[in-house]
């Protein structure tokens, strides 16, 4: 039976690339597997997939009792198909926080590590076979450790990635910054999505102290063109937080390039987030949170209500 190798729901660069990078090496190493997606991918994550001459996984909205699965740069349920716990989950590669929540049939494989990118950690599983990737492989992840570690800006960064993301673009002949700057434009161009859309881009359901939030980042080298909606975003917020089941919607937009977020604050409980969790003082209906780029390093860990 074919395995499903995906990652979480609104899927990213390495949420995109990592299921094409693991399936590569499970049916490289005689299985039998198919990456899929839980949703569509990103404007970043779509280019990469373009790029690369990579085809689109398909898209599935949930998992039938007794599917082989491994999931990757997630652990946590909400971000996964409903019946996760009764699909055979046979493996978890990842590099967040252990959440807790899934249920296996037997013992699996886990490997979590503090790396920042998922596609890094594949490639140390990956042993020699590792050797034997094919350049579009390569390439995808190549985009998902630029695109995790924003060209290494993120606090999240190690040494093993970016000697990674060195080693494999000398391989491929690709310049770091040229390609960085072609990612991070092909994320900028929000244009075409709603308010709603870019609340849910690039987002994870997060509980602090039983209030739940939808905590949305969007990664940015021209943070005016998100910053010039503000007002329609926060508009729609509150229908956004219905519809998801949540108490609140959370937005920082992270500029890439100045490496500070501005987090939108269009009431008093995101004040009061924006004050706790980071100290800031707020005056108006957003604030600017100097050097904050992570969401897994320094936003979630932080949450205060």
């Amino acid at each position: 039976m074919t395995t499903f190798v995906f990652g979480h729901k609104s899927p990213d660069t390495d949420s995109t690339g990592s299921p094409l990078i693991w399936e590569w090496f499970i049916n490289h190493t005689g299985g039998d597997a198919a990456a899929k997606l839980l949703g569509e991918p990103n404007t970043e994550a779509a280019f990469m997939l373009e790029r690369w001459n990579l085809a689109k996984p398909e898209i599935i909205d949930n998992v039938a009792d007794g599917q082989p699965c491994v999931i990757v740069d997630t652990n946590n349920p909400a971000e996964l198909p409903a019946n996760i716990n009764g699909a055979d989950v046979q493996a978890v590669i990842d590099h967040h926080k252990l959440v807790g929540g899934l249920e296996t049939a037997g013992p699996i494989d886990i490997t979590i590590r503090p790396l920042a990118c998922t596609a890094t950690i594949m490639h140390d599983l990956m042993g020699e076979h590792a050797a034997h990737m094919p350049d579009n492989i390569k390439g995808a992840m190549l985009s998902c450790i630029l695109s995790d570690t924003l060209e290494f800006r993120s606090p999240t960064t190690t040494a093993t990635d970016r000697a990674l993301a060195e080693k494999l673009a000398a391989e491929l002949g690709v310049d770091i910054a040229g390609y960085a700057a072609e990612l991070f434009a092909a994320k900028s161009d929000v244009s075409a999505f709603s308010a709603a859309e870019l609340l849910r881009m690039d987002s994870k359901e997060y509980e602090v102290e039983s209030v739940k939030f939808r905590v949305s980042v969007l990664e940015t080298t021209s943070p005016k063109m998100v910053l010039d909606r503000k007002a329609e975003i926060m508009e729609a917020m509150p229908a956004v937080a219905g519809e998801d089941k949540v108490n609140e919607v959370l937005l920082f937009v992270v500029d890439i390039l100045n490496e500070e977020a501005t987090m939108l604050i269009p009431n008093d409980l995101s004040k009061r987030v924006a004050e706790k969790s980071f100290g800031a003082t707020v005056t108006g209906d957003t604030v600017v949170l100097p050097g904050v780029m992570s969401r897994k390093k320094q936003i979630i860990p932080s949450l205060k209500v």
